[in-house]
């Protein structure tokens, strides 16, 4: 496997263990070193990328209400009348579009939308997909429109 593939499976389970923590820090308001912590101990990190995890769960929570922020104009409903699953992949999309323009936009968009098909409701990765699409044009304007030329 390149350098790069095995990076992007790495970064991959990380998203995949920061939703499951984003989660349960929502649900629960548990601590996030507790949360790190919990998920470093549970799971097999061998192959995750671990600063990518936990500037995830960290950032999102960090910036939790800017994020809500980014994303409220585009939502068709209250934030508070997300589904928990949701409002956490939309939040950890937003991150990733506004702090990590290493990471190509499409990247970002086809990871939540992969992460929303196996944890969200039936149809959600379609409502996940619009929003950060959506987001990603406000955030990503110079990214969207090289592409396009």
């Amino acid at each position: 496997m390149s350098e790069v593939n095995a990076l992007a499976a790495q970064r991959r389970r990380a998203r995949h263990f920061a939703l499951q923590g984003l989660y349960q820090w929502s649900m629960t308001g548990a601590a996030l070193a507790e949360i790190e912590a919990e998920f470093r101990v549970d799971n097999d990190f061998t192959h995750v990328d671990g600063d990518y995890y936990r500037d995830l769960l960290t950032g999102v929570v960090r910036h939790a209400d800017d994020l809500d922020e980014a994303m409220r104009a585009k939502l068709d409903r209250a934030i508070d009348d997300l589904d928990p699953v949701e409002h956490s992949l939309l939040r950890m999309g937003v991150y990733e579009l506004r702090e990590r323009i290493d990471v190509p936009y499409k990247v970002v968009l086809n990871e939540a939308v992969a992460l929303a098909k196996k944890f969200g409701a039936t149809e959600s990765f379609r409502y996940v997909n619009g929003v950060l699409d959506k987001v990603a044009h406000d955030l990503r304007q110079l990214e969207i429109s090289a592409e396009r030329a």
